[in-house]
C-alpha cells in the first residue's frame, strides 16, 4: 500500500489499531459564515464596525471576548474586517449541518435586531436599519467567505486534492453558485473573482479554494479538515444540502481508491488552469458552452466534468449497497442525493436551468431578474438589480428571500421549528452535544469558562479541563464527568 500521507503519518495499511470511524466511510461536516454588515436610514454616520460592535455586545457582557461558543455547540465570533462569524457544531449528516446552518442565520437576525434598537436609542434615527448579507461580496469590492469543512482520512494526499477533488468543488457550481450582478453583467458565482491560488496554506494575504493548514480538531494521525473556501454562502436549504452530500460522495470513492492503492478517476479531470477554469464557469450561464482545459490537453464542459464525477460515485456505490451498515450517511439518502445530481444535470444539458429557480439561488436570481426585465419592458437600472441582489442575502432586513419562501418558490427541507430547535440543541451524535451541554451548564451556574474545538476549560469556580479529541464521540469522558460535577 503506498504511503499517501504527507505529514509523516503513517497510512492505511498500517499494522495500528484505528478507531471504526477511520476504518469506514463516516464524516464530520461543518459550515462556517462570514456575514457581511451595513446599515442604511442612519441620522449621522455610523459605520459597518460599529455595527458588528453592537451586534456583539451581548456576547461581549456575558462571555467578555467576541469569541464564544453557543449552547447547541457552535462557534460565534467577530472576524476581521468586523465580519460576524458562525462557524457550526460537527455533524455526521449533511442535514443536521444544514440545521445548524439555518440555527447560525437565526442568531445573526436575533444580533442584528438588538443592535438596530441599540442604535435608534442612541440617537441614530428611528429610520436606521440595519443589513446583515449572508453573500460573499459588497458593492466596495471586498469579498468574504463560506468555508465548508470535512474530516477527511490522512493517507488522502493533499496533491490527490488539489489534481482529484478540485475540479469538482468548481465545476459543482453549476449547482451551488449564489449568483450575483457584476458590472460586466450576471455570474453564477460570488467567489469566482477572488480566488487567487488553487491551494495553499494562506487565508488572508491570498485566498486559495482550498486552504491547506492542518487543522484536523481531531487525531492528526488518522484524519485531516479539509477546508473548501471556493464555496459560495447560499440562502437556499437545497443547495446548501446538497453541495455537502455530494462532496462527500465524491470524497468516498477517493478515499476508498486510496485506501485500496488504486487510481479513482477523478485523476482524469485534472485542470490546466483551475482559476481560469473557475472563472469561465463562473461567467457561462448557459452551463453548456465554455470548454475547460484540461492538464492532459482536453478540453470539456462543466457538465461534462460533473457527469464523469457522477459516474465515478455511480460505480462506488454499485460496489458498497452494504454501505448503510458502514457510512452514517444511509444508503436511502445516498441514492436520492444522487438522482437529485443527475436530475440538475439532465435539466442544465437540455437547456432547461429555469427549473432549478426553486432550488439553486442563482437560477432564482436570475428569475426574478428576466421577471422583472418583462414586467418594466427591459428598462431596468443596475443598481435596481444590485439593490434586489443584496436583498436576496439580507437575513436581517431582506424581503425577498422570505417572500419566495413563502409563495412556495424554493424548495424548503427544513421549517422554522427546525432552525429554532437547532439553535439550543447540537447534533446528539458528535461530541457538540458534550460541548453544548458544558456551556449551558456553565452558563446556568454563572462559571467562567472557555471552549475550542477539542478542549473544554472551567477557568472559576475551580480549575477543570476535559479534552474531546474525537468529533464522533458523544460520550461522555471521566475528565468530563468531572468538569460537569465541579459545576
Amino acid at each position: 500500500m503506498p504511503q499517501l500521507r504527507d505529514s509523516g503519518n503513517s497510512g492505511p495499511g498500517a499494522s495500528v489499531e484505528r478507531s471504526p470511524e477511520f476504518e469506514g466511510f463516516a464524516r464530520i461536516f461543518g459550515v462556517e459564515t462570514e456575514y457581511g454588515v451595513s446599515v442604511t436610514g442612519a441620522s449621522r454616520p455610523v459605520d459597518a464596525g460599529q455595527v458588528a460592535m453592537t451586534m456583539f455586545r451581548p456576547i461581549v457582557s456575558r462571555s467578555r471576548s467576541t469569541n464564544t461558543y453557543l449552547a447547541n455547540g457552535s462557534r460565534l465570533y467577530l472576524d476581521v474586517g468586523s465580519h460576524p462569524e458562525y462557524a457550526t457544531a460537527e455533524a455526521r449528516r449533511p442535514i443536521d449541518a444544514l440545521a445548524q446552518d439555518m440555527a447560525g442565520e437565526l442568531v445573526m437576525r436575533r444580533l442584528a435586531a438588538q443592535a438596530q434598537q441599540q442604535l435608534r436609542d442612541s440617537g441614530y434615527g428611528d429610520g436606521l436599519r440595519v443589513h446583515v448579507f449572508k453573500n460573499n461580496a459588497d458593492s466596495a469590492g471586498h469579498s468574504f467567505g463560506c468555508h465548508e469543512n470535512y474530516l477527511v482520512r490522512r493517507y488522502v494526499s493533499l496533491e490527490q486534492v488539489e489534481h482529484e477533488l478540485l475540479p469538482f468543488l468548481i465545476t459543482r457550481q453549476l449547482y451551488t453558485g449564489a449568483g450575483r450582478v457584476t458590472d460586466e453583467g450576471f455570474e453564477i458565482t460570488q467567489r469566482a473573482d477572488y480566488l487567487d491560488e488553487a491551494v495553499s496554506s494562506a487565508t488572508t494575504r491570498s485566498r486559495p479554494m482550498v486552504n491547506t493548514r492542518d487543522e484536523p480538531h481531531a487525531d492528526p494521525e488518522e484524519f485531516r479538515r479539509l477546508h473548501v473556501i471556493i464555496g459560495d454562502s447560499n440562502r437556499s436549504q437545497w443547495a446548501t444540502r446538497i453541495k455537502l452530500a455530494v462532496t462527500h460522495l465524491v470524497l468516498c470513492a477517493i478515499e476508498e481508491a486510496a485506501r485500496l492503492g488504486r487510481p479513482s478517476g477523478c485523476e482524469a479531470f485534472a485542470l490546466a488552469d483551475p482559476g481560469e477554469a473557475n472563472r469561465a464557469v463562473s461567467r457561462d450561464l448557459t452551463c453548456r458552452t465554455a470548454k475547460l482545459r484540461l492538464a492532459d490537453g482536453r478540453e470539456l464542459t462543466a457538465i461534462e466534468i460533473q457527469r464523469g464525477y457522477l459516474r465515478i460515485v455511480e460505480r462506488f456505490m454499485a460496489d458498497h449497497r452494504t454501505l448503510e451498515g458502514e457510512s452514517d450517511v444511509d444508503t436511502s439518502d445516498m441514492e436520492r442525493t444522487v438522482d437529485e445530481w443527475r436530475q440538475v444535470l439532465e435539466l442544465l444539458e437540455s437547456g432547461q436551468g429555469e427549473r432549478l429557480a426553486d432550488r439553486i439561488d442563482w437560477a432564482a436570481k436570475l428569475r426574478l431578474f428576466e421577471a422583472l426585465h418583462a414586467r418594466k419592458g427591459g428598462m431596468i437600472a443596475q443598481s435596481k438589480l444590485t439593490q434586489l441582489d443584496m436583498d436576496y442575502h439580507d437575513i436581517a432586513s431582506g424581503t425577498v428571500y422570505d417572500a419566495l419562501l413563502r409563495r412556495g418558490m424554493m424548495i424548503r427541507l427544513l421549517n422554522d421549528d427546525d432552525a429554532q430547535r437547532a439553535l439550543t440543541e447540537p447534533p446528539v451524535d458528535t461530541r457538540a452535544a458534550l460541548r453544548g451541554r458544558f456551556v449551558s451548564a456553565a452558563l446556568d451556574a454563572g462559571a467562567q469558562f472557555a471552549c475550542d474545538w477539542t478542549r473544554l476549560t472551567l477557568t472559576s469556580p475551580e480549575h477543570r479541563e476535559a479534552v474531546m479529541l474525537d468529533p464522533f464521540d458523544a460520550d461522555p469522558s471521566e475528565d468530563y464527568e468531572r468538569l460537569m460535577a465541579a459545576l
